[in-house]
């Protein structure tokens, strides 16, 4: 699974919007929307708290 693709699904299964996202994760809605298009992904140091994230609220990938 790409990371677009991880990004979309934890919205969706967390019923929250891309600024949430990125409030939660600690980058701008921007960034968020960049992951979600495919045309960036986020260095070590964010996917790290995004995996982080995704840990807490129950999401495996």
């Amino acid at each position: 699974m790409q990371f677009k693709d991880k990004v979309i699904k934890t919205r969706e299964i967390l019923f929250i919007s891309q600024k949430t996202l990125a409030d939660k994760v600690g980058v701008s809605f921007a960034t968020v929307n960049r992951w979600e298009q495919g045309r960036t992904e986020p260095n070590v140091v964010t996917k790290a708290k995004f995996d982080l994230f995704c840990q807490e609220n129950g999401i495996k990938f």
